[in-house]
């Protein structure tokens, strides 16, 4: 009987020590589980670190780049042109010789004088004097109020590009333009293409 009672407890410290081992055992299994997890956290965090740097840094490329597009697409003058404009080219040559080099908030103001009839346009040939500095010169309504509105346009096409009106100056030129013949074939209608730049001011000092 002693025997017997003997071998069961050694039987049951068997069992005992194999329950231990069997939970030491689980308890490692989930200690490396949780490290594991603990490394894919981690590594998952370093991951989205460096995503985010690299986006930070496709980010800012694309900003210099867009900068850089936007300077290269930005125009340094602004043109109009006037086709076939309904005035004599030998007024649109004095016009264009009278507001050259000018801004165009001058050009502007001393067209307005034109048309109102306070200042007249220099011009060559058998022409009366008139009051002022000038020899010779007209007062050109018609041909003052086609430019007034090509100079409006200008101004607005110059704002669009986002140019300094302080920092240009005015170039323009008139042309010869195809002249149709009036009803009969009797006369010539008067025609003229007229072309205005705003460039830099440095460019015509160049010039």
């Amino acid at each position: 009987m002693e025997l017997k009672m003997a071998e069961e407890k050694m039987d049951k410290k068997m069992e005992e020590k194999k329950a231990d081992n069997v939970e030491s055992k689980k308890v490692e299994e989930k200690k490396m589980e949780n490290k594991a997890d603990k490394n894919e956290v981690g590594k998952s965090k370093a991951s989205d670190k460096d995503k985010k740097e690299d986006s930070k840094k496709e980010d800012g490329a694309s900003k210099k780049e867009a900068v850089k597009k936007d300077d290269k697409n930005k125009k340094a003058e602004a043109v109009i042109n006037g086709k076939d404009v309904r005035i004599s080219t030998k007024q649109a040559v004095a016009v264009c010789n009278f507001i050259r080099n000018k801004n165009i908030d001058r050009a502007l103001g001393d067209l307005e004088e034109v048309r109102k009839m306070k200042r007249a346009i220099p011009m060559k040939g058998e022409i009366p004097h008139r009051k002022g500095s000038i020899m010779s010169g007209r007062y050109m309504k018609n041909a003052t109020g086609e430019f007034i509105g090509l100079l409006k346009g200008l101004k607005a096409n110059a704002t669009a590009n986002e140019l300094e009106l302080e920092k240009v100056k005015i170039f323009c030129m008139a042309n010869v333009a195809a002249r149709p013949r009036r009803r009969f074939g009797r006369k010539k209608f008067k025609r003229t293409h007229v072309q205005i730049k705003l460039i830099p001011s440095v460019e015509i000092k160049d010039k």
